[in-house]
């Protein structure tokens, strides 16, 4: 008997390459969503043809895939010519007029921008988009603060495709009336993986992650049965990385069950560590919606602004989603009155440890 050939030696490690395990990774060929990629190409062909593109409203359930499609779809793009402009832009932090201006003007290569003003910081973009074609995607725009952008954009830049995109649906119909009329966008929805899907997207990350033999079969049919039940692909990565790093400081050669059990619960408990990290804002929501569990959101908010709360309805409905995203709350949407309204109720819906 050998106490020791199941422990890895010096210089010995389960992983192969760690990148591809991180969720803004892109691979050469990205399975399952080639139709949503034809959708992209197809709007940005006009434009090698001399021709003002398409526009794209593009949403579905968050980590299912849509940002990393539509920068697939980028890549090829440079590779094929330099006369179509792509700019990406990330709402969460880019989230107003001026930010947004000031993020792609450092896109397009200009410096010395301090001082600028909003107009500004736009005739040099326009000035340089003019000159070519543009595809510009605004990622998570159901963080924007206003869309004035927009309206300048679709006045002044003469040859561009826009991709807006976002988890939910409904972000459309906050814009105004002006700039939908304007942008006049072709909808393109992302459905969820099934099962089938996910194992096989994972199967390809741990092909490409990890040394062959690193996985126990049993173990990895956990995380992607995991990585289902909750719908985004982004757990599964996180859990698949975590389960190869407590393998290696437990010194063994295979990723078993216990490691992967072990990576569920950390997950958990990350998640109500996170808390810490919350604004002042957050935490006086969080407690509210704890102590008001099912109420409607605007309910909600009248409570949020009888405790002192500032800001505004839009923001606040914001900090409501980054809750959401945070996994301290859960929302439903309900029928109300002939519209629709948002339930919000504490806690997530379940723990990883509970699918």
């Amino acid at each position: 008997m050998s106490l020791f050939k199941d422990m890895l030696k010096g210089g010995e490690t389960v992983f192969r390459d760690t990148i591809v395990l991180g969720y803004d990774f892109q691979p050469k060929v990205m399975k399952y969503r080639e139709n949503e990629q034809m959708r992209f190409a197809v709007a940005v062909r006009p434009l090698l043809q001399g021709h003002n593109g398409r526009n794209l409203f593009v949403y579905g359930a968050p980590g299912i895939g849509k940002t990393t499609a539509c920068k697939h779809v980028m890549r090829e793009l440079g590779e094929e010519t330099e006369e179509v402009v792509p700019i990406y832009v990330n709402c969460w932090k880019e989230n107003t007029t001026f930010k947004i201006f000031y993020k792609m003007c450092e896109e397009l290569g200009f410096k010395f921008l301090v001082n600028k003003k909003t107009m500004e910081l736009f005739d040099l973009i326009r000035g340089k988009l003019n000159k070519k074609s543009a595809v510009i995607i605004f990622d998570e725009i159901d963080k924007l603060e206003d869309y004035d952008f927009l309206y300048t954009l679709l006045e002044d830049i003469y040859r561009k495709s826009i991709f807006l995109i976002t988890n939910y649906r409904e972000s459309y119909n906050e814009m105004d009336e002006r700039i939908r009329s304007r942008l006049n966008p072709e909808f393109l929805f992302f459905r969820s993986y099934n099962k089938e899907e996910v194992r096989g997207i994972l199967e390809q990350r741990k092909e490409y992650g990890f040394v062959l033999g690193a996985w126990d079969e049993e173990a990895f049919s956990k995380i992607v049965e995991k990585c289902f039940s909750v719908k985004d692909l982004r757990v599964g990565l996180y859990l698949m990385k975590e389960s190869g790093n407590l393998t290696e400081e437990r010194s063994l050669r295979k990723i078993g069950m216990n490691q992967v059990n072990d990576a569920i619960r950390k997950a958990d408990e990350f998640q109500i560590k996170s808390k810490e990290g919350l604004d002042e804002d957050l935490i006086l929501i969080l407690d509210i919606i704890k102590d008001n569990s099912g109420e409607k959101i605007g309910s909600l908010y009248e409570n949020y602004k009888v405790k002192g709360g500032e800001i505004s309805y839009k923001t606040f409905t914001r900090k409501v989603d980054k809750l959401k995203e945070g996994r301290f709350i859960s929302t439903k949407k309900v029928t109300d009155g002939g519209g629709l309204t948002t339930l919000i109720s504490y806690g997530s819906e379940k723990k990883l440890t509970e699918f």
